[in-house]
């Protein structure tokens, strides 16, 4: 037989290293960028306290008493769980709190964008929640770019029943099914 191994050219030996010392660098490279992206610091949110439109009967005539304290039930509990995704930084209102809720912030001709970029915040979360009766109740959730004013993505959902449970509760399915959900309100 014949002995082969000494007549192989150096340069196809070095070669086929060197396609494969390439191959690894670039997924180096590729593991670094992914890995550099998956540090990236989440946006800094700013998440208003809920607004309340009451039109009902017993809210004419005896006050929105129990409604006041879900909507800050409701509000803390958005913070709170957007928080623990950690997709977003959700920042500190309370520089601005007092601010807000002297003015409607749904029709205040952007003066949310204004405080939230007081706050530094590159997102912001307002809410409403407009009660027509004790059965009929709609919890909605607008969050918009600070810098541009663009809204990203508006939630909605009606609740029957008012009671701190359905509150609780309608606000879980927007946070786990709408706002926290892959890929909701992206354009595909």
């Amino acid at each position: 037989m014949t002995d082969l191994s000494g007549h192989a050219t150096p340069h196809f030996v070095l070669a086929r290293t060197g396609i494969t010392i390439m191959r690894a660098l670039i997924c180096f490279a590729a593991l670094l960028l992914t890995a550099s992206v998956a540090f990236a610091d989440p946006p800094k949110l700013a998440v208003f306290d809920f607004e309340l439109i009451d039109t009902s009967l017993p809210g004419e005539f005896y006050g929105s008493k129990p409604e006041e304290g879900r909507l800050l039930r409701i509000s803390e509990q958005l913070r709170k769980e957007l928080a623990d995704s950690g997709k977003f930084l959700v920042l500190d209102i309370a520089p601005v709190r007092d601010a807000a809720r002297r003015a409607n912030l749904q029709a205040c001709g952007g003066c949310d964008l204004k405080l939230a970029g007081e706050l530094g915040a590159e997102l912001e979360i307002t809410g409403m929640v407009q009660k027509v009766s004790n059965l009929i109740i709609n919890l909605n959730i607008y969050l918009r770019d600070v810098k541009t004013g663009a809204m990203i993505t508006a939630a909605s959902a009606d609740m029957r029943g008012n009671t701190d449970e359905s509150w609780t509760r309608t606000m879980s399915y927007l946070i786990r099914n709408r706002l926290l959900a892959p890929n909701y309100g992206k354009v595909e």
